[in-house]
Formats: C-alpha cells, structure tokens, sequence
C-alpha cells in the first residue's frame, strides 16, 4: 500500500530549495504553447496540443524524477524530451484516444483508464528504451489496485488548488512542483514495489516425504 502521507512530505522537502529553477521552467514552457497556438496561423493548436504538449509533459516526468533522486534540475532539461520524441508523442495520443474512446460509454470509465494509463510517460522517462505500447501496458499493470491510491493523492491538493486560486495563481508556483514531486514519488514507490514483488523468489515446495519399505519380515510366509 502506498503512503500518501509519506509522500507528501518528501516532496515538499525535496523541492524546498528548488522552487526559482521550477518557476523559470514552467514560464520557459508556458512561453513555448503561448507562441505555438497564438501566433502560428491555422494549425498553431493542433502543434501545440499533439507534439508540444506530450513533449513538455515529457520533459516534466524526467524533471521531476529527477528531484525525487536528488538531483538539482536545470533549463536545458526541457529538451530531454527530444530523446525519447516518437514515444511521448505517441503515448500521449493513444492515452487520449483510449480515454475518450472509454469515455464514450460513460465518464467513470474514461477516468479510470485515465489513472490506468497514468503512470506510462514516467516508465518511458525512467527507461527511454521502453516502447510507448509497451509502457501504456506496463502502467496498466503497476495501477492495478493502486488507482484510488493515486486519486486520493490527487484530491488531495484540492485545497492548495483552491488556496492557489484565491490568490490569484500566485501560489500555483509552489502547489504545480509540488503535486508533480507526488506524482512522481508515487511512480517510484509502485514501480519499487511492482520491482519486489517481480523478483521475490516463488515459496520452495517441500519433497514428498518418502514411504518407509515394508517389513519384509512381516510378509514372508512360515
């Protein structure tokens, strides 16, 4: 079972000294959709939602796992999303496809899809060997049973959310690291637990024990 708690406040330790190189990242990414919808004509959306969006968020997983290993992120560390481009773009497209296709039979399904698939950019920025089917499947497996898990964490921030709202957004540059510092921490606590659980030797079976041989003594005639 994962401890939200416990997550929770990691996070908030780990991005203390962290918040002006998080902010300047998040303005640096924001400028790049900004310039993309706004001031490409015609198709500036459809770039900005297929390919940079997947690629910013991309880069965000790899950030932000970063932090949870202690590393301290740097500007630069927005393009790592060009080592792994075809696989974010191509998870962040199924993703959306899967979810709205489940969302067409109803809403609730195409949200737990939504938490299925949840955990797929982080295995491919964890593993950028890892194709983008193959980590859409793996998320699906690490999540099985672990998706409230992952929405309670999520409902959570509700009132950081809200708190950020009543002033103006200015306290969304220390709730968005924050939240995605739990995210993240989140994927390394499943996928250290789906690791264990895969490699635990299976229960060793003892031998049969052996009969003892017949009295050949008791069964000879007089």
């Amino acid at each position: 079972m994962i401890d939200n708690v416990a997550i929770k406040a990691k996070s908030r330790e780990q991005i203390k000294d962290k918040i002006g190189i998080l902010f300047l990242i998040m303005l640096f990414t924001w400028a790049i959709s900004f310039v993309a919808s706004n001031f490409i004509p015609f198709v500036g959306s459809i770039i900005e939602g297929i390919i940079i969006t997947p690629l910013v968020s991309f880069s965000m997983a790899v950030i932000y796992l970063n932090i949870t290993e202690g590393k301290k992120p740097v500007l630069t560390d927005v393009f790592v999303c060009f080592d792994s481009f075809v696989e974010a773009i191509v998870i962040s497209v199924l993703e959306a496809l899967f979810v709205l296709l489940w969302s067409l039979l109803f809403i609730i399904p195409g949200i737990v899809k939504a938490y299925s698939y949840a955990m797929a950019l982080y295995i491919v920025a964890d593993d950028p060997s890892v194709p983008a089917l193959e980590a859409i499947d793996r998320s699906k497996k690490m999540m099985d049973g672990h998706k409230m898990e992952l929405f309670m964490l999520d409902l959570s921030f509700i009132g950081w959310i809200l708190l950020s709202i009543l002033t103006f957004g200015v306290l969304f540059v220390w709730v968005t690291p924050y939240m995605a510092t739990a995210r993240a921490n989140f994927y390394k606590e499943l996928n250290g637990e789906t690791t264990a659980e895969a490699t635990e030797p299976a229960p060793e079976t003892e031998a049969p024990a052996e009969e003892a041989p017949a009295d050949e003594s008791a069964s000879e005639n007089d």
